[in-house]
């Protein structure tokens, strides 16, 4: 491995996590994934290759250690939590702007947003199908009492409700940039179904782990109200 040759912290954490993917394989992880599988999911543009050479580096260095049920982050890896959150924080103020083409891929939108739904209040199976108005695709999300998954083929059961938006606006809401309620009452997103389904999501949806960063970020753009005065 090339180094930068300099004495200094901040040298030698670059050298660590400066290469391609790395800080992305570390975001995911912390954000639950585990399996080698799951991780490569999340980042269709790396190949499974390169993947393994990276997790390899991770150990090499400390912040991974194989387990039973695939990696996970070491007291070492996990301590990057400020750092890679940070970035979210400075990313969401600074270099977050409309999403690009390139950006937007649904299947990748629907793997995350499978991942953070919270069926702990289920009692009975719920199926949502989502379309994607733009792409004119469909997926299905199958929601179990303790279980999420997504389909991307027709899985075959009744469906409870359906979800639907442009892909832009569905990114835009799973970033927290947009609210799902917001954007149902100016109908730039459809849910329509059974009414507890449609009462349920937004409930349910706990939106993308940095949605917290980028509507902080939102919240300064605003211009401050007017404040009145009396003459």
């Amino acid at each position: 491995m090339r180094t930068y040759a300099q004495y200094c912290p901040i040298v030698r954490a670059v050298e660590v996590l400066g290469e391609r993917w790395t800080l992305l394989i570390v975001r995911d992880m912390l954000n639950g994934a585990s399996r080698f599988n799951e991780i490569a999911r999340g980042l269709p543009g790396l190949s499974r290759a390169l993947l393994s050479r990276r997790l390899r580096q991770l150990q090499n260095a400390g912040l991974v250690v194989r387990s039973a049920d695939g990696y996970e982050l070491t007291c070492a890896g996990q301590d990057l939590r400020p750092l890679v959150f940070g970035l979210a924080d400075w990313g969401a103020r600074y270099a977050f702007g409309d999403p690009r083409p390139e950006e937007l891929d649904p299947e990748v939108l629907m793997w995350w947003l499978h991942g953070r739904i919270d069926v702990s209040d289920l009692t009975r199976r719920a199926v949502i199908q989502v379309e994607v108005t733009d792409r004119r695709r469909k997926y299905w999300l199958v929601l179990e009492p303790g279980d999420a998954s997504v389909c991307y083929t027709d899985p075959g059961f009744d469906i409870d409700a359906v979800l639907s938006a442009d892909l832009p606006t569905l990114f835009r809401m799973w970033e927290g940039e947009i609210e799902l309620l917001d954007a149902i009452r100016a109908g730039t997103i459809s849910l329509t179904g059974a009414r507890w389904i449609v009462r349920g999501l937004p409930r349910w949806l706990q939106l993308s782990p940095i949605a917290a960063n980028v509507r902080a970020a939102r919240a300064e753009e605003k211009p401050p109200a007017a404040m009145s005065t009396v003459d």
